[in-house]
C-alpha cells in the first residue's frame, strides 16, 4: 500500500492501432464526433449564432454584399473554434495517479499525469472535472421504485450522495508544450475509512474563442484503501507482562548472552567486551556485541460482534484505537500478533504485516458471527482485548487488567 498507484494512459492521444489517414476520415471525425465527445455552444456562441441568423435573414432580402461578408466571417469564426478545439484535445493523454496509504481526516494528494502526443501545436486551456467518494461494502438492498417504496425520502437520499461525494474543477496551468509531460494535483481530505473512489469524470476547454465548450466523458477509475483515523488515547499502569524464562532473541545490539556480532573498538566501551584473540588477528580492537532479548510483547484480538458494538459511533473509535495501538506497539517492537474475530492469528514481523492488518481495520464491519476464547485463538499470555467503555469510549484490556481507554 505505499507504492505508488497508477493507471494507464489514455484519452483522444491513446493509440488503439495504427488507422490509415484519410480526408474522408478526418472530414466525417470533424461533422460525427466520437463517442462521449460533445460540443455545446455556450451564451455567447448563442447569440453568436443567433446573431449569424439575423445577419443572413436580413443579406438575402438586402441582397447585400457587406452582409454576406459579415455573415461568412460569423460563421467562419464557428467552424474555426469547433476545428482548434478538436486540434487541442487531439494527443493528449491522462492518468490518475495515488499514493496510498490514505488517512482518514489528513491531507491526500491526488495527481493526474499529463502527456502531449502532438508534434507541433501545444495545449491551453483546458480543466478536469474530478470526483472522489467512498465505495459502500454493505449489503446491496433490494430496489425499490418511487411509487411503491415506503418511508423513502427522495430529496434525502439524494442530498446525502452529493454530501459524502466531493467533485472539483481543476485547470491546467500554463500550457502543455509538444511532447511535454505536466502534472495537476488536487489536495483532498477523506472524511471516512474504507474503499475509496477517485474517477475523473470530464475534460473540458473553451478554447480558442469561448464560443463553443468542448467536453470529453471520461471512465478512468482509481480505488485505494483509506486507512483509520488515528486517535488519542490513555494509558493506564498495569501489572508487567509476563514473559517466559530465556525470552526470545532479537537480532539487535544489546546485553542479551548470545554473541550477535564483532566491531570496532570504540571510546567508552568496557574493556571485558575486547575479544583478544580476533583483535590479535585483526591487528585491531574488535568488542564483542551481544543480542538483546525482545521485550514484552503483546497481541491484539479484535471481537467485531454487532451485539457488543451497537453503535455505529463507539465501533468507530474502536477500529481507530485498534489501528493506533498497533502501531504504536509495532515501533515500540511489541507487537507479536493480531487477530480479527475467529480468523487464525496474524503474526506482525514487518512493515508490511502491519499495512495488511491495517487493510483489513479498513474496512471491517460488525459481524454477527461466533467468537472463540482469545486464549485459544492468540495466545496464553499478554493478549489485549477491548470492551465498550460507556456509551461512546473504548477500554482495552491485558489479562483482566485496564490498559488503555480512548
Amino acid at each position: 500500500m505505499s507504492e505508488l498507484q497508477r493507471n494507464e494512459w489514455s484519452g483522444p492521444g491513446a493509440r488503439r492501432g495504427r488507422r490509415r489517414f484519410s480526408w474522408s476520415a478526418l472530414l466525417w471525425s470533424l461533422v460525427y464526433p466520437q463517442r462521449a465527445h460533445r460540443i455545446l455552444p455556450t451564451v455567447t456562441g448563442v447569440v453568436l449564432i443567433a446573431l449569424a441568423l439575423g445577419i443572413g435573414t436580413a443579406a438575402y432580402n438586402s441582397s447585400s454584399n457587406i452582409l454576406f461578408i459579415t455573415l461568412s466571417l460569423l460563421l467562419a469564426c464557428l467552424i474555426l473554434s469547433g476545428v482548434l478545439s478538436w486540434l487541442n484535445l487531439r494527443g493528449v493523454l491522462w492518468r490518475l495517479a495515488l499514493s496510498p496509504p490514505l488517512r482518514a481526516g489528513h491531507d491526500t494528494v491526488i495527481a493526474l499525469d499529463l502527456r502531449s502526443r502532438k508534434s507541433f501545436l501545444p495545449t491551453y486551456a483546458l480543466w478536469f472535472e474530478l470526483a472522489a467518494r467512498g465505495v459502500e461494502t454493505q449489503e446491496r438492498q433490494r430496489a425499490e421504485s418511487t411509487i411503491t417504496g415506503r418511508d423513502i425520502n427522495v430529496r434525502a437520499i439524494l442530498a446525502q450522495a452529493d454530501k459524502a461525494e466531493a467533485r472539483v474543477r481543476i485547470p491546467l496551468p500554463g500550457r502543455l508544450d509538444p511532447g511535454g509531460e505536466t502534472r495537476v494535483e488536487w489536495v483532498m481530505k477523506p472524511q471516512r475509512r474504507g474503499r475509496f473512489r477517485v474517477e475523473l469524470a470530464s475534460v473540458g476547454s473553451l478554447f480558442p474563442f469561448g464560443f463553443l465548450r468542448k467536453e470529453i466523458g471520461c471512465d478512468l477509475v482509481a480505488e485505494t484503501i483509506v486507512w483509520p483515523a488515528p486517535i488519542e488515547y490513555r494509558r493506564h499502569a498495569i501489572a508487567t507482562a509476563r514473559r517466559a524464562p530465556g525470552g526470545e532473541r532479537v537480532a539487535r545490539a544489546g546485553s542479551g548472552g548470545d554473541l550477535l556480532a564483532l566491531r570496532r573498538y570504540t571510546s567508552g566501551d568496557s574493556h571485558r567486551l575486547i575479544h583478544w584473540k580476533a583483535s590479535a588477528r585483526t591487528r585491531q580492537l574488535l568488542v564483542r556485541q551481544f543480542a538483546a532479548e525482545s521485550a514484552e510483547g503483546y497481541s491484539l484480538w479484535l471481537r467485531t460482534d454487532a451485539g457488543v458494538w451497537p453503535h455505529p459511533e463507539q465501533f468507530e473509535v474502536l477500529i481507530s484505537f485498534v489501528a493506533t495501538l498497533a502501531e504504536d506497539l509495532f515501533r515500540a517492537g511489541r507487537l507479536q500478533g493480531v487477530a480479527l474475530d475467529a480468523n487464525p492469528p496474524m503474526g506482525i514481523r514487518r512493515v508490511h504485516d502491519l499495512d495488511l492488518f491495517l487493510d483489513q481495520l479498513a474496512v471491517l464491519r460488525p459481524s454477527d458471527d461466533a467468537m472463540s476464547p482469545p486464549g485459544e485463538r492468540v495466545g496464553k499470555q499478554n493478549v489485549m482485548t477491548f470492551a465498550p467503555e460507556g456509551a461512546r469510549g473504548v477500554a482495552a484490556y491485558v489479562d483482566g487488567q485496564l490498559a488503555a481507554s480512548a
